[in-house]
């Protein structure tokens, strides 16, 4: 009885063990659905518990971009009206190179055809003076007046317009119209384009479109003034005088890369060029200003006088001849020295050179004047581009105003232009 009762519970045990066995495939699916309750609350909670530090978040991002939007939609419409400005300038630098090229065709067809014309009549005058008097003697005569005549009349307009000096105003404008391209091509670069650049480059443009217009008439420079006027290409506001700021410390401090022996390196700078260059260049200009001027009026003078002297051709007296012949022979050398050497070309020249220095001498006035050193260019930077426009090194320009300082004190004038380019 005993090995039975132990027999029976183990059997009930093993009934027990498969009973179980028999529930463990339930178990999945209580497992399953349990999860995705708890996945749920969790999903849900955190969505409600989350809303507002996430919307602030949101709002902050939002104000942060729209500022950027703002500032980034400023610039870009500074660019778009900088790439605008470079696209006309790039047109008038084409316009004046092209105009430039036709111009100087002028200058050396139309003399070749004034010589021509003259030394055929003088030509014809000669002949005229051996031959009797008869049909071909007066076919000589009126065809060499004729001839006189056209010369004088073409010479006259030629003498007015002066082609050899429209296109050196031409060349100039190319030159100064691709230094503008350069500075807007550089703006655009650095992008950092603001309204002030923007209103800076039109400003440019308009006063270079002023000082080398490209129509003749009424808008042509006058080519013979009464008093001799450097050119001025550059707006009459970039270089105001800037009193306003603060007042300057009589020990002035070093900043933004300024200090008192660079100030005074800059003045005697300024002086030299007063003194020397400019004056200089007036001087010369005066001279080629008059020298073309006498030379436009003897031109069709000596034509119109041979023109007249054609008349007189086989009369009695010997001298009658001589006249038109001298006068057209003279004419043709004038023309030849006064268009052929391009005495306008040379006068301009001289005009735009003047001008340059009187550029350089505003444009460090207007610096110094600034007050506020923050306002100024940086004072390094600033030396540099004065002492590369005189054609200098850095400490070649110092040593130049060193030796100015030292010559004003001792009451000598200084034996040395500021520039070594012209």
């Amino acid at each position: 009885m005993a090995s039975i009762q132990t027999s029976s519970p183990l059997f009930f045990c093993s009934s027990k063990r498969v009973y179980a066995a028999i529930h463990v495939p339930k178990l999945p699916r209580i497992h399953f659905s349990v999860p995705k309750i708890s996945t749920t609350k969790v999903v849900e909670e955190s969505k409600f518990t989350n809303t507002t530090p996430l919307l602030e978040k949101y709002n902050n991002l939002t104000s942060t971009q729209l500022q950027d939007d703002v500032n980034h939609s400023t610039t870009s419409k500074n660019l778009v009206q900088l790439y605008a400005i470079l696209e006309a300038v790039a047109d008038r630098v084409e316009m004046h190179n092209n105009v430039c090229e036709q111009r100087n065709n002028w200058n050396t067809l139309l003399l070749n055809s004034i010589n021509m014309i003259t030394l055929t009549a003088t030509t014809m005058v000669g002949v005229a003076a051996t031959s009797e008097v008869g049909a071909p003697l007066l076919a000589l005569k009126l065809s060499s007046a004729l001839l006189f005549s056209a010369a004088t009349g073409i010479l006259l307009i030629m003498n007015k317009i002066q082609p050899s000096q429209l296109a050196e105003e031409q060349r100039n404008a190319t030159r100064l119209f691709k230094q503008v391209q350069t500075q807007i091509q550089t703006t655009i670069a650095l992008g950092n384009a603001t309204e002030k650049d923007v209103k800076g480059a039109m400003e440019k443009v308009l006063a270079l479109d002023k000082a080398y217009p490209l129509p003749l008439l009424g808008a042509m420079l006058e080519k013979y003034p009464k008093k001799f006027e450097p050119a001025v290409w550059w707006p009459s506001t970039q270089f105001q005088k800037k009193n306003e700021g603060k007042a300057k410390s009589k020990k002035m401090e070093e900043k933004n890369g300024w200090s008192k022996e660079l100030e005074m390196e800059m003045r005697e700078v300024v002086e030299v060029v007063k003194r020397k260059d400019i004056e200089d260049y007036e001087r010369l200009g005066n001279i080629a200003m008059k020298v073309s001027k006498s030379l436009a009026i003897a031109g069709p003078l000596l034509t119109g006088i041979a023109a007249i002297g054609c008349g007189f051709i086989g009369n009695e007296s010997s001298l009658a001849a001589i006249v038109p012949l001298m006068a057209g022979s003279m004419a043709a050398a004038i023309n030849t020295f006064e268009h052929g050497g391009q005495v306008g070309m040379v006068f301009e020249m001289y005009r735009n050179s003047a001008g340059f220095f009187n550029k350089v001498e505003a444009s460090i006035e207007s610096t110094l004047e600034e007050n506020d050193l923050e306002k100024r260019e940086n004072g390094e930077l600033f030396e540099m581009k004065m002492a590369l426009q005189l054609g200098r090194s850095v400490s070649q320009l110092r040593e130049l105003a060193s030796k100015s300082s030292s010559y004003r004190m001792e009451g000598i004038d200084i034996d040395e232009f500021a520039s070594k380019l012209f």
